[in-house]
């Protein structure tokens, strides 16, 4: 066993009550049971969705997706800290592999998988930062199955603490800036707006594609997304 990480994430208004937990091996109360079925929802769907049976839905799918993700986040955001029952974090077991969401996730986005932000909108001026789409999901994918496995074998606080600390710490912003850039793709087409080049400085693992081609591509696959005539 692990030892914890403190209490770091900020007490934030209290819209909604702070769940009960009694113990391990309880039945855990309904705020907790509908975290955990946003959760689970989440990565069933990402998954899924990374399986490539229909491309055509993907960016559409993904958005809706991170949209209900974020609710959820919101609802462990406005309420107190959770506390855990014990001391000392259980061991959850191995960690899944993600490698190969990730992997399906890029040959499907490809070539909109890059998207630029900036990290901390209330930090010092910065230049935006390069991201990719499917390095995010899949790593978000990842925090949530760690807190399922504790939820499962019935460590309902010890979950909802996770959810609650990786939410603040780390998926709520990611999350954010996914939905940013899912809704600016739909944006782009729904306005009949060009998709731009990729910036100068982009990792976008040189395909030997030129600017025009990049930009043809991501024009061509948003108006399949929505299934709009080019």
């Amino acid at each position: 066993m692990s030892d914890r990480t403190p209490h770091q994430q900020p007490h934030a208004p209290h819209t909604e009550a702070a769940p009960h937990t009694h113990g391990h091996g309880s039945e855990p109360d309904d705020f907790a049971v509908q975290i955990a079925d946003s959760v689970e929802s989440f990565v069933l769907a990402v998954t899924e969705v990374a399986k490539g049976d229909e491309p055509g839905s993907a960016v559409s799918l993904l958005l809706l997706e991170v949209s209900q993700l974020l609710l959820a986040g919101g609802r462990l955001g406005a309420i107190e800290d959770v506390v855990p029952d014990d001391r000392f974090e259980p061991d959850a077991g191995p960690e899944p592999d993600g490698e190969q969401l990730r992997e399906h996730l890029a040959a499907l986005l490809a070539p909109i998988d890059v998207y630029h932000e900036v990290f901390d909108p209330y930090g010092p001026p910065e230049k935006p930062n390069a991201f990719r789409i499917s390095d995010d999901l899949a790593g978000v994918v990842g925090e949530l199955q760690h807190g399922l496995t504790h939820y499962r074998e019935g460590r309902v606080s010890e979950a909802l603490w996770w959810w609650q600390f990786s939410y603040l710490s780390n998926w709520g912003t990611t999350c954010s800036a996914v939905l940013r850039a899912l809704q600016s793709l739909i944006a782009h087409v729904r306005l009949d707006s060009p998709i731009g080049a990729v910036p100068d400085g982009a990792d976008t693992d040189d395909d030997g594609l030129t600017d025009e081609q990049l930009e043809q591509q991501a024009g061509d696959l948003m108006a399949a997304e929505l299934g709009l005539g080019r």
